[in-house]
């Protein structure tokens, strides 16, 4: 959709003519903040276009996020994703203008409902009307963000009475949104300036691609408004089954183990193996869901084996017409080492396509 970029010096709304080349930093538990650090200042020696970085149960993204912005200096920073649950859209609000003053105006808030499992058993909140929720929170932040008292009348959020404080970025933050099925990306196409989507086939993408675009229309947007980025799983080694078997697991445990979201996202692009992963998973047979991931479907959701393998597998997602960035993202499994070999091999400066 959008060709603007996200990182660096390059502004939020300037064109660009080339997909680029994001990082989802580790979903899986570092051994520190400085790891994570340190693995942004890779990414941003290598030229890699903005640094995602996800928040589930381990290290809270703010505090993170943070100290990337103060460490870095042209890398853009994003959230992918905070959740819709946890705080408050006005905190939110609060957080990304903050951020953006951190990072010197480098910032996109990544935000989403996430899913059942982590909102009620981890949070303990009731994961109600997600896709209003979602745009509540756009709606509600981008008010904040302007500096102007926020009054703000909802379903789920009715505000009066206050504004920042402090004077709102002089570069408004994007605010992005994630979600895999139709709905919730239509409403990305109405409402937010960008869609994460994440688990997809190039095929699965080009059906989602279709309710963005309509989204975009109902909401009489041009498809500059939304900057689209796809994160995939990769792992380049030159142990290219050891590649493999990392992406194979990780897949496994995101179908099979993360609710219904993910295995319905992948039935729906029509791999109906999802339901078998998802069962045995569940049973306790984590061997069986693995198996039952196949070659066919992990080449076609993940960048696994020898580093040529996987940037000819980034490059059928960078072809799709409307996608503007590719987040190079890893198994949970993944090691320092492995992490930092792939971040090299996939590095935007060493892609030869």
């Amino acid at each position: 959709m959008s060709s603007r970029g996200g990182g660096g010096t390059t502004d939020h709304r300037e064109l660009r003519t080339t997909t680029a080349r994001d990082v989802h930093l580790p979903v899986a538990a570092q051994p520190s903040v400085d790891a994570l650090v340190e693995y942004a200042r890779v990414a941003e020696a290598a030229g890699y276009d903005l640094a995602w970085l996800p928040e589930t149960w381990g290290r809270d993204a703010v505090t993170v996020l943070t100290a990337i912005a103060e460490r870095t200096e042209t890398i853009g920073v994003g959230s992918s994703i905070v959740n819709t649950y946890s705080r408050s859209p006005a905190l939110l609000g609060q957080t990304a203008a903050t951020l953006q003053e951190v990072a010197d105006g480098r910032f996109r808030l990544g935000i989403g409902p996430s899913g059942p499992i982590v909102i009620e058993n981890w949070h303990g909140v009731d994961f109600d009307d997600p896709l209003r929720r979602t745009r509540e929170y756009v709606e509600v932040i981008r008010r904040v963000l302007s500096g102007d008292p926020v009054e703000y009348d909802g379903d789920q959020f009715s505000l009066s009475g206050f504004k920042l404080r402090s004077e709102p970025p002089a570069r408004t933050p994007p605010i992005d949104v994630t979600g895999m099925g139709p709905k919730a990306v239509e409403l990305a196409g109405r409402f937010a300036d960008g869609w994460h989507a994440i688990m997809f086939t190039a095929d699965g993408m080009e059906d989602r691609l279709e309710d963005l675009r309509r989204g975009v229309e109902l909401g009489d947007r041009s498809p500059e408004d939304v900057r689209v980025t796809v994160g995939v799983t990769c792992c380049a080694l030159a142990d290219a089954e050891r590649a493999r078997e990392l992406a194979r697991q990780h897949a496994a445990f995101y179908i099979g183990g993360m609710g219904t979201y993910y295995r319905d996202s992948i039935a729906r692009q029509g791999y109906e193996q999802a339901h078998e992963i998802h069962d045995a998973w569940q049973d306790g047979d984590r061997e069986q869901a693995t198996a039952a991931l196949d070659d066919d479907l992990l080449d076609e959701l993940c960048a696994a084996g020898r580093p040529e393998t996987a940037r000819d597998s980034l490059a059928a997602f960078e072809s799709l017409e409307g996608v503007d960035a590719v987040a190079v993202s890893f198994p949970r499994g993944a090691n320092e080492d492995e992490i930092r070999e792939t971040l090299s091999a996939l590095a935007p400066a060493d892609d030869s396509s």
